[in-house]
């Protein structure tokens, strides 16, 4: 009877042990990117009252189980349910959630232990520190080279370790909160010349004196120190070779001129349309370089500016010729941040340029389940984790702007809520049997 009582209060334990997961589950439905836990139960271990027999074929007797009898229950596991809970847009651009495996690397400055987790919900302090809700540091990479890649894209140095992401300033890149201007150094034209204009030269590069401009279109071009300058370009239809009736080639006059007076500059050519009206490349000369001079008393150097006219085609009809890409910008302050799908953050400076400020890590493990939870929803490793190893949100696994919620599914709690319950007054009744058995046997000697 007391063999009952034992396992009576082993059932009660156990499931008092699966009742505090659940209710920790439940106080933690809406907390960010939270994982449940479940508990598993196991018997204790069982007295044998009787050893099983072997048959006995001499003579003919049969064998026999054993004979056990169990001294309770307990809990075996309580696991980590490491299932993505669903997305929450929350519409601010630092908060972040992972669509696929692995945890965002944080730690207490530069000190102390690596910690994981799932909650994205990040900050930039007043430094320029990229934190979680309670300060401490985001990791990842800085070092882009410093150049964009041909294809448009920026490749991080993501064999070297992590680092604190600061979106201010860095080691590698010095700082981040201005972008330096770029001169210009090419401009390129589209837009078509009206093929009905009258030409005005007596040859196919004569265009004579002061000819008459019959368009322009004006380039604003800035200086090594961030200068802006607008800069006329005219144009004036020349020469209609008609010898060949079969393909006249058309040829117009561009000049270059100052628009502003804080340049001096003079260059002037000739391009070359044939009857369909596309540029003939080899009686043009379509990509010439220009020298601009800043005033002297803004004290920027000359720089060479290319100008492309490869885009620009002559048709009868209205015409408009108009700068396309312009390279080259003046200096910004840092406005706004914007994080893609693959972490790296790319900040958006005033004067409408862009440049990356740091890529976030996401790190890995064999066994996530295996990660000890450290409160404030962190996890660290352990050895049955294993250790982590840093990878980059390979295949887009980012969501900006929005969060990870609980994975806590409210119905199967409430559930598992009943059954621990039922499980839990069961167990009662065994003590409450059984101190009512022993009672009757003492009551015996009356």
């Amino acid at each position: 009877m007391m063999r009952s009582l034992y396992s009576g209060v082993s059932g009660l334990k156990a499931h008092q042990q699966k009742m505090d997961v659940i209710g920790n589950n439940i106080a933690n439905i809406n907390t960010v990117a939270y994982k449940a836990g479940r508990v598993t139960f196991s018997d204790i271990f069982s007295q044998t009252l009787r050893s099983a027999t072997a048959a006995d074929s001499t003579t003919g007797r049969g064998g026999s189980n054993g004979m056990q009898i169990g001294l309770g229950t307990t809990v075996s596991s309580i696991d980590t349910l490491m299932t993505r809970g669903s997305t929450e847009s929350t519409g601010n651009s630092t908060d972040l959630a992972i669509n696929g495996n692995g945890f965002f690397i944080v730690r207490n400055g530069t000190t102390g232990s690596y910690m994981f987790t799932r909650a994205g919900n990040f900050s930039i302090d007043e430094n320029g520190n990229l934190t979680t809700s309670d300060g401490l540091n985001v990791y990842g990479w800085v070092d882009y080279g410093g150049t964009k890649q041909s294809d448009g894209s920026y490749k991080f140095n993501t064999d070297q370790s992590v680092t604190a992401i600061n979106i201010y300033s860095d080691s590698v890149n010095g700082s981040k909160k201005t972008i330096a201007a770029k001169a210009t150094d090419s401009v390129t034209f589209t837009g078509t010349l009206d093929s009905s204009e009258e030409p005005l030269g007596s040859g196919s590069t004569d265009i004579g004196s002061d000819p008459e401009v019959q368009y322009t279109a004006t380039m604003t071009v800035y200086d090594s120190l961030g200068n802006s300058h607008n800069v006329e370009v005219n144009f004036t239809k020349c020469y209609v070779d008609s010898s060949d009736s079969s393909n006249p080639i058309t040829t117009w006059y561009y000049s270059v001129g100052d628009a502003s007076d804080e340049t001096e500059s003079s260059y002037s050519g000739y391009i070359a349309f044939d009857s369909s009206g596309k540029l003939v490349e080899d009686d043009s000369d379509y990509t010439p370089t220009i020298t601009l001079t800043p005033d002297s008393s803004s004290g920027a150097a000359s720089f060479d500016v290319t100008l492309d006219f490869s885009n620009v085609t002559t048709t009868s009809g209205d015409g408009s010729v108009q700068t396309g890409d312009v390279s080259g910008y003046g200096a910004g302050t840092l406005e706004d941040i914007s994080i893609d799908s693959n972490g790296i953050i790319m900040g958006v400076y005033s004067n409408g340029q862009e440049q990356p400020l740091g890529m976030l890590a996401l790190a890995q493990f064999d066994n996530p389940s295996g990660l000890e939870k450290a409160g404030t929803n962190y996890y660290v490793a352990t050895v049955n984790s294993g250790d982590f190893t840093n990878g980059v949100a390979a295949n887009g696994t980012l969501s900006s702007g929005s969060l990870e919620m609980s994975n806590v599914d409210l119905s199967y709690e409430f559930s598992q809520m009943i059954i621990t319950q039922r499980g839990y007054q069961a167990n009662s009744r065994i003590i409450t049997v059984s101190d009512e058995m022993l009672e009757t046997l003492i009551n015996m000697k009356r």
